[in-house]
């Protein structure tokens, strides 16, 4: 599948549209159908004991899938996260920044699949496996 968006492009749309939190992940590459994208945890993203925090976790994965999409079906801001399951495998280790890798599964003219993997950096077996279903808004 072709992309419609570059990496640059992701980029741009994510500190035009998303300023609040485009400094919180970093797109590291864009392929068809995956993403890797890098959060870089700093003590807002801990949990008590030092740990990453789930919604922490959360949030990279659906950012991950969010851009994946966007990189396939372009520039379309009202997509919405419409179901997501987050299965905490492993605990992060302390501080290290959080990889995920994006692939979309399947993608529609009203829904898209995927799944994310979400890693800490300097271990080597996945923390966290998320599954998310995104609502894509209807051409205008």
């Amino acid at each position: 599948m072709k992309l419609k968006m570059t990496l640059g492009d992701l980029r741009a749309f994510m500190g035009r549209e998303f300023p609040q939190v485009v400094d919180n992940f970093v797109i590291e590459d864009v392929g068809a159908r995956e993403m890797t994208v890098r959060m870089a945890v700093s003590e807002k993203n801990l949990r008590p004991g030092g740990t990453v925090s789930g919604p922490s976790m959360f949030a990279l994965a659906d950012v991950s899938m969010y851009l994946a999409i966007l990189a396939l079906i372009g520039p379309k801001a009202l997509a919405v996260t419409t179901n997501c399951s987050i299965d905490f495998m492993r605990k992060p280790a302390a501080g290290a920044d959080m990889i995920a890798k994006a692939r979309v599964l399947k993608l529609g003219r009203m829904l898209a699949v995927g799944d994310v993997l979400l890693y800490s950096v300097g271990q080597d077996e996945p923390v966290a496996r998320a599954g998310l279903t995104y609502s894509i808004p209807p051409e205008s």
